[in-house]
C-alpha cells in the first residue's frame, strides 16, 4: 500500500479515538459526528499546539455546528447543475465534483453537505455524463476538478479523467482544486507528478490557511509540482480564530510566496450551515487587504472576494473609496491619502 493510503487509513475518523489524543470528553462528539464526518490524519493533527488554536478549529468537531440554521447549499451548487456532478456557473468554466473525500474533513467546509458521502458524477455512467456535457459544450474552456478533493483519487483514475478532458479541443486548461499539501504532503509523489506533467496547461490550486500549516513536508509538496511546471496558487477562507488578523495573514502569503505559491483569493465565509461560529465581518477582510497593500510585496496581495448566494459569482471587494469628477478619479491609497488621476 502506498504512504499515502496507509495515512488515509490510519486517520482519526471516530469521536472516540479522537478523545483518547486530545483527552477530551466523546459524548458531544458523536451527534456531531453522525451528522458531518470526522476525518483528520495524523500528521495534521500533529500540528495542534493548544486547544483551541488555528488548527484544532478547523479540524476538530465543534458543537456550534449543530447550531447554525443557514442554508446547506447557498450557491446554488445544485440548481446549476446540469448533469450530475457538474457545477456550470459562469459562461466559459465548469467545476467537476470528482471525488467525495478529503484526506482531513475541514469543519468550515462550503460543501458539508456532501462530504464523505456518496458523489454523483465522479464514476462510471454519470462521468461519462460530465464528459459528455463537456464535450457538447463549446464555450466550455475551463474546467476545474474539484470535491472532496481530486487528489484523494488513485494515480490511473484520475489520468483516466485527465486524459478525457485533454480529448476535447475547446478545453484550453485544467485546475485542480487539493488540500492535500497541506493534510496529506505524501499524496504528492514523484509518479504523481509525472503524470501530471503529460497534461499541460495544468494549473493547481490548493488551501493554506495559516503559517504553521507551511511545515517542511508541505514546502517539500509544493516543490514538486512547481518543479513539474505547474503553476501553484492557494485560496484562503476567512476564518474567526485561525487568520482573521492582519499580522497573521501578512505571513501566510509571504510564506507562501517564499515556497513558490502564488496568493490568489482570501473568501469571506459563503453562508454555509454548520459553519457560522468561523463566520468574520466583512470589515475584517478589507481590513486585512488594506493591511497588505502596499506593506508587502503586491505578489503576496490576494483578491479578497464574497461568493454571492444564489451563484451569483464571486465579488471582489478593495478597502478604497474611489470617486470619479469628470476626467479626474480621485483614489484613495494604502496610507488613507487621495491621490488624483487624470482620465485621458
Amino acid at each position: 500500500m502506498e504512504t499515502w493510503r496507509k495515512a488515509i487509513a490510519d486517520s482519526i475518523t471516530t469521536p472516540e479515538e479522537l478523545a483518547e489524543l486530545l483527552d477530551i470528553d466523546p459524548e458531544p462528539l458523536a451527534p456531531l459526528v453522525r451528522r458531518y464526518p470526522l476525518r483528520i490524519t495524523r500528521r495534521y493533527l500533529g500540528l495542534i499546539g493548544k486547544p483551541g488554536d488555528a488548527i484544532w478549529r478547523q479540524c476538530v468537531p465543534d458543537p456550534c455546528e449543530l447550531d447554525d440554521d443557514q442554508l446547506s447549499d447557498p450557491l446554488d451548487e445544485e440548481r446549476l447543475s446540469p448533469v450530475p456532478g457538474v457545477i456550470h456557473r459562469y459562461p466559459d468554466r465548469v467545476v467537476w465534483l470528482v471525488s467525495n473525500e478529503c484526506a482531513v474533513y475541514c469543519r468550515f467546509c462550503m460543501r458539508k453537505r456532501r462530504v464523505g458521502c456518496p458523489l454523483a458524477g465522479s464514476n462510471g455512467r454519470s462521468g461519462d455524463d460530465a464528459v459528455r456535457y463537456i464535450a457538447a459544450t463549446p464555450a466550455i474552456r475551463d474546467v476545474i476538478l474539484s470535491g472532496g478533493d481530486p487528489l484523494l483519487l488513485d494515480d490511473e483514475r484520475l489520468e483516466a479523467i485527465l486524459a478525457r478532458l485533454r480529448a476535447i479541443p475547446h478545453v484550453e486548461m485544467i485546475r485542480i482544486g487539493t488540500r492535500t499539501p497541506v493534510t496529506l504532503p505524501e499524496r504528492i509523489t514523484a509518479r504523481l507528478c509525472r503524470m501530471l506533467k503529460r497534461y499541460h496547461p495544468l494549473y493547481v490550486n490548493t488551501h493554506f490557511n495559516h503559517p504553521r500549516e507551511i511545515t517542511p513536508e508541505a514546502t517539500k509538496a509544493c516543490a514538486r509540482l512547481a518543479d513539474t511546471g505547474i503553476p501553484l496558487g492557494n485560496q484562503t477562507v476567512l476564518l474567526a480564530g485561525v487568520n482573521d488578523e492582519p499580522a497573521i495573514m501578512t505571513l501566510l502569503m509571504q510564506r507562501l510566496l517564499a515556497i513558490r505559491v502564488r496568493p490568489y483569493y482570501i473568501h469571506q465565509m459563503d453562508l454555509v450551515r454548520g459553519t457560522g461560529h468561523f463566520r468574520t465581518k466583512v470589515t475584517t477582510g478589507l481590513d486585512i487587504i488594506g493591511a497588505l497593500r502596499g506593506h508587502t510585496s503586491g505578489m503576496a496581495t490576494p483578491y479578497f472576494v464574497i461568493d454571492a448566494a444564489g451563484g451569483k459569482g464571486k465579488i471582489p471587494l478593495l478597502p478604497d473609496a474611489v470617486e470619479r469628477r469628470g476626467d479626474t478619479w480621485l483614489l484613495r491609497n494604502y496610507r488613507g491619502e487621495i491621490v488624483e488621476y487624470q482620465d485621458r
